[in-house]
């Protein structure tokens, strides 16, 4: 019976994995194919950031709602409702290539979705799991996240050089594949918690601004306001600078992927506890080098050279960033981390309207204005050093700072 019950949740896992990796993959997806439909159907640049931004906008916002549906109403009827209106998403996307209005409105379902999808399944992986089992599993999801990401912007420029349109066809077809085994496969848990609701600002996140680890929550919003910039604008810039495909472009971003999880995967694993500062300032004069070559790409081979050496910075800096705040909370894990998500979706919201704006005034030289801020942020580091109102000292003292 245990055996039986745990090939089912192996099973279940499985599945709520491949549920988060089509989400992310959705976002990949549309990275090399955006800037090619705008420029083919001729709508002003800024179009690329304001669909890449009103995505987050309407994923970001509608979450809190979504947790609270899914507590009342239940995880798996909430994932295959994700799941539905995910892939409608993607045909409305698919079909309506040459109206703008329809776009954005395929943008926004996608949002919508994508924040129940993200809300019903950790919600559902918090109930069948034990707290020793939590953050495995959970890793786990984070895994099929970043697979997503890698993966996403290699299968749409692959897909998007035989059509435009058909990327979004057959991530819709299989997303419906999906939802018709997950219909089967999944049983309501138990319901041993609430969802995962991913507030706009966590409840006592005020607390957390009147310490040093505030300069680390500006810090995250830094790091994914240069990433979101970059990756809205990219593929924009090499089109004048050396014609890029969809294609091309899909490879550069599958191998700056895999500089990404190598980073994760080697590098941060040999940060010592205590040096983190110095790894992170490390990683935005790596994060500056690669944005300050950007300007000078020639060929295809330059281009994904300094894309890669910007993703090592960035990657670097998450990772190590993430690990100091996570210390920096005083034992107040869940009210950081939540904190953090929020200025990660405040870039990820800025970020991409605010880059391809600029590039429609300043083209290449937006990415020396890009590394000026990846430097200048270091001193949010030196600032967070300085300071001695620190939870930890609170946390060990018993007294306040």
């Amino acid at each position: 019976m245990r055996k039986q019950e745990f090939l089912i949740m192996k099973k279940t896992i499985l599945l709520l994995m491949s549920v988060q990796f089509f989400v992310y993959l959705g976002f990949g997806i549309i990275i090399p194919i955006l800037p090619e439909v705008i420029v083919q159907q001729g709508y002003s640049e800024i179009h690329v950031g304001g669909l890449i931004t009103i995505y987050a906008l309407s994923s970001f916002f509608t979450a809190p709602l979504w947790g609270k549906l899914s507590d009342k109403t239940g995880r798996k009827k909430l994932i295959l409702l994700g799941l539905a209106g995910f892939s409608l998403s993607f045909f409305l996307f698919s079909l309506f290539l040459d109206n703008l209005v329809l776009l954005y409105a395929s943008r926004i379902v996608g949002g919508l979705f994508s924040g129940a999808l993200y809300t019903a399944v950790t919600g559902y992986v918090a109930d069948i799991t034990t707290n020793e089992e939590r953050n495995k599993y959970m890793g786990l999801l984070g895994m099929s996240i970043g697979l997503g990401f890698i993966f996403g912007p290699a299968i749409g420029g692959l897909l998007g050089a035989v059509s435009l349109s058909l990327p979004f066809t057959a991530s819709a077809v299989l997303i419906l594949l999906l939802m018709g085994y997950a219909s089967l496969v999944l049983k309501e848990p138990v319901r041993k918690g609430e969802a995962v609701k991913r507030a706009l600002l966590p409840k006592g996140s005020s607390t957390l601004w009147q310490f040093r680890i505030r300069y680390l929550f500006l810090f995250s919003f830094m790091v994914t306001f240069l990433l979101a910039g970059l990756e809205s604008t990219f593929q924009l810039f090499q089109i004048d600078q050396i014609e890029i495909t969809p294609l091309q472009l899909g490879y550069l971003f599958m191998a700056s992927g895999f500089v990404d999880a190598a980073i994760q995967g080697g590098v941060v694993r040999r940060i010592k506890d205590g040096t983190e500062t110095k790894w992170i300032i490390g990683a935005q004069v790596v994060t500056a080098l690669g944005l300050v070559i950007l300007p000078f790409t020639s060929s295809l081979v330059f281009a994904g050279v300094a894309l890669s050496i910007f993703t090592a910075g960035n990657a670097l800096a998450r990772t190590a960033l993430v690990s100091l705040t996570s210390k920096e909370s005083g034992g107040k894990y869940g009210t950081a981390a939540g904190m953090t998500y929020s200025m990660d979706n405040l870039g990820r919201i800025i970020g991409p309207l605010s880059f391809t704006w600029l590039l429609t005034i300043q083209a290449g030289s937006i990415y020396y204005l890009s590394a000026a801020l990846a430097l200048a942020s270091i001193l949010l580091i030196v600032l967070y050093k300085a300071s001695n109102k620190t939870l930890r000292t609170t946390e060990k003292a018993g007294a306040p700072v």
